[in-house]
C-alpha cells in the first residue's frame, strides 16, 4: 500500500516539481499559489503575461500500458480543437517551447492552461444552471460527434472494465484493490450495481449514438457562471463513453435535493433544445454507476492523501445511503 505522507509535505514536494516545470513553459516572472492536492495538484501562476493553471498530473491515471504525456496531449488536442472549432469557453491550453502540450519535471508529466474566470454554483444551484449546464453538454457532444481526432490520440474508454474492473489506478491502488478497501455494507451494493451495468452496457453497445468522446466529470464544480456565460474547467477524466453517463454526472449529487425533479428537467431540456436526447431508459442507472466510480476513487485515493482519509467513512455512508435509495426505487 502506498505510504501515507502529510499532505503539506506532498503540496511542499509538487510545488518544487511545478516550478521545475514552469521553466519549460514562455510564461515571464510566474508566481505560484497553492490550489488544490486531489486527483492532480494544481497552482494559479500570475505573471506579466497573464493567469494560468498549472496541473502536476498524477502519475499512471490513465490505464496500465499509457504514457501519461501522450494521454494528457491528447486531452489538450480537444481543448484546442473544441477553442478553434465553436464559441464555447473552455481552458486554453498553451505550448511549452519544446512545441508539445506538456513538460516533464521530477519524473511528473505538467500542463499549463489558460485561466478561466467566473463563479461555481454548486453549493446554491438552481434549475437555470442545469438548463445552461445541458446545452452545453449537448454543444459538446455534437463537436465530439463530428470531430476527427489526430493520429496517436489516447484518452479512457469508459466501459465496463473501465468502471468496474481492474483498468484503472486510483492514489497508487489497482482498481480491484480499491474494491478489497470497500466497507462491508457497501461492496455488495457496487456488487449489484456492476451486475446492472454489464447489462445494461452490453444493450447499449457503443454505436456512435450511444457513445463518444465525453467530458466525463461535468460537475458544477467544474461550470463557472459568468453572467449568461458558462466555463467549464477540467477535462482530466475526458475520454469515450456514454453520452448519458455525461448526463448522469451533473445530477448525481442532486439526486436528493428538494427540487432534483425541476433540475433534472432543466438539465434534459438544456440539452434537447440543442440536440436529440439519447435514450433516457438508464439513466438512473448511470447515476448510481457514478456513485461506484466516485467511491472506488476517493478509497483508494484516501491511501495517500491524508484529507481524503480523514473524510473516508463519511464519503462512504453517504454512496450507502445514497445506493440503498436508488437500487430499491422500482
Amino acid at each position: 500500500m502506498p505510504e501515507l505522507v502529510s499532505k503539506r509535505a506532498q503540496v511542499a514536494r509538487l510545488r518544487r516539481t511545478a516550478v521545475r516545470a514552469l521553466a519549460d513553459y514562455p510564461v515571464d516572472e510566474p508566481r505560484l499559489t497553492f490550489i488544490a492536492h486531489g486527483e492532480n495538484t494544481t497552482f494559479r501562476v500570475d505573471s506579466r503575461d497573464g493567469r494560468f493553471l498549472l496541473r502536476v498530473h498524477r502519475p499512471n491515471r490513465h490505464g496500465p500500458g499509457v504514457d501519461s504525456r501522450v494521454a494528457v496531449g491528447s486531452e489538450l488536442d480537444w481543448l484546442a480543437a473544441l477553442q478553434a472549432d465553436t464559441e464555447l469557453s473552455v481552458p486554453a491550453p498553451v505550448r511549452a517551447r519544446s512545441g508539445e502540450w506538456t513538460a516533464v519535471a521530477d519524473g511528473r508529466v505538467c500542463s499549463l492552461l489558460g485561466w478561466q474566470y467566473g463563479r461555481m454554483q454548486a453549493a446554491h444551484p438552481r434549475p437555470v444552471h442545469f438548463r445552461r449546464l445541458g446545452g452545453i453538454l449537448a454543444r459538446l457532444h455534437e463537436h465530439a460527434s463530428g470531430w476527427d481526432p489526430p493520429p496517436g490520440f489516447v484518452r479512457m474508454r469508459w466501459d465496463w472494465d473501465t468502471f468496474f474492473g481492474n483498468t484503472m489506478e486510483y492514489g497508487g491502488v489497482p482498481a480491484a484493490g480499491c474494491w478489497d478497501l470497500l466497507p462491508a455494507p457497501v461492496r455488495p451494493q457496487f456488487d449489484e450495481v456492476a451486475r446492472r451495468m454489464r447489462g445494461v452496457m452490453a444493450e447499449l453497445g457503443s454505436a456512435p449514438e450511444v457513445f463518444g468522446l465525453i467530458h466525463a466529470d461535468l460537475h458544477l464544480e467544474n461550470a463557472l457562471f459568468d453572467g449568461d456565460a458558462v466555463r467549464l474547467i477540467d477535462f482530466d477524466d475526458c475520454g469515450l463513453g456514454y453520452w448519458l453517463y455525461d448526463l448522469a454526472v451533473p445530477l448525481w449529487e442532486y439526486r436528493t435535493h428538494p427540487e432534483h425533479a425541476a433540475i433534472r428537467e432543466a438539465l434534459l431540456a438544456g440539452y434537447g433544445q440543442l440536440r436529440a436526447l439519447p435514450d433516457l431508459t438508464y439513466l438512473d442507472d448511470f447515476v448510481a454507476t457514478r456513485d461506484v466510480a466516485f467511491g472506488l476513487w476517493f478509497a483508494g485515493m484516501a491511501q495517500v492523501n491524508p484529507a481524503f482519509a480523514a473524510d473516508l467513512d463519511r464519503t462512504m455512508d453517504y454512496l450507502r445511503r445514497s445506493l440503498d435509495q436508488a437500487l430499491n426505487t422500482p
